[in-house]
């Protein structure tokens, strides 16, 4: 993503501020996941949306980490406050953004939840939302 792009972006960062970023739309439909790396790396299930990469840009990364949580993706975190902020596969196009670190109203509505065959046992699903039990969906 370039500065010369005129489109409305999307701004978002982490809780402190050390990390921001910037997004050209439009943005995937919210998909949670509940696999047991997500509740670990959040605290309960991540909601996230995603874009192609060239559409994502950090525009602040001075606390910006990466860990590497399995052998074909991994987990952007600012090290700073802690915020879980990105979840990146080596083999995919897209970069994925957890809905919460976005600034303001996302206008996004949540369309899937994937891994619920990990689900935690403290929470309920809605369900009148698809779910399927591994990472395979119809891609919104």
């Amino acid at each position: 993503m370039t500065a010369a792009d005129d489109t409305e972006r999307v701004n978002g960062g982490c809780l402190c501020g050390a990390v921001r970023y910037q997004l050209k739309p439009p943005l995937r439909a919210v998909v949670a996941c509940h696999c047991r790396q997500c509740r670990r790396t959040s605290g309960n299930y991540v909601s996230a949306t995603s874009v192609p990469r060239e559409n994502f840009a950090l525009t602040s990364s001075d606390g910006l980490k990466w860990y590497r949580s399995s052998d074909s993706a991994r987990r952007g975190f600012c090290g700073e406050c802690g915020s879980s902020l990105f979840w990146s596969a080596d083999a995919r196009d897209t970069i994925t953004i957890m809905s919460g670190t976005i600034d303001g109203e996302t206008g996004l509505r949540t369309v899937a939840h994937i891994c619920v065959a990990d689900k935690g046992d403290y929470y309920e699903l809605n369900p009148s939302e698809p779910q399927y039990d591994g990472l395979d969906y119809p891609e919104p």
